[in-house]
């Protein structure tokens, strides 16, 4: 079973413009990256929390009353969840916008709303975290409205310490939203 949430579809030498992958829909939300291992080894951390929750789950069902079980199994439940979002949060593009997906929130903007999406040098905060540094975000400039949050940085954790795949993200949603933007009311997607 293909894991299309883990996976990045554009490499270094590929564009937006090329043709997707036989598998994939034409239409449908890609990430344009990878995640990062500090991303992924918090799920992993979560998902093996889970299991232990669950193997409690069976013992407390063989030993003890359903209710304690139930409850444990409900946890190891959410435990899975919570990975899973976790592993899903980030920045999808397609050709009908862009969609940043947090833990509890989800967010749309059509590339007609877009004014510019570009990289600037300015404080971050590290992993999420209340801490800030200087470092590097990609940031979206909507046609109406105040600035948005940037929309990865260079601190994040799917870029912490990792320049490189950054940098590509960083063009690669530059090279898109110059593509699927819409200049002074024209077309519409």
């Amino acid at each position: 079973m293909p894991l299309t949430f883990l996976s990045a579809e554009h490499d270094a030498q590929s564009s937006p413009t090329d043709a997707p992958l036989p598998h994939g829909q034409p239409d449908s939300w890609r990430r344009p990256y990878r995640p990062g291992p500090w991303r992924v080894g918090g799920a992993a951390i979560t998902l093996l929390l889970a299991a232990y929750l669950l193997i409690s789950a069976v013992i407390i069902a063989a030993a003890g009353p359903p209710t304690g079980a139930t409850v444990t199994a409900l946890c190891a439940v959410a435990s899975v969840t919570f990975a899973l979002r976790l592993l899903r949060m980030g920045l999808w593009v397609s050709p009908r916008g862009l969609r940043r997906v947090g833990l509890f929130w989800t967010r749309t903007l059509r590339w007609r709303d877009i004014g510019e999406v570009r990289t600037v040098q300015q404080p971050v905060k590290w992993l999420g975290l209340p801490r800030s540094v200087q470092g590097q975000a990609v940031v979206i400039e909507p046609r109406q409205g105040e600035p948005l949050r940037p929309l990865v940085t260079d601190h994040s954790a799917d870029f912490l310490n990792r320049p490189e795949p950054f940098e590509r993200a960083a063009d690669v949603l530059e090279a898109w939203a110059a593509e699927h933007r819409v200049e002074g009311g024209g077309r519409g997607r």
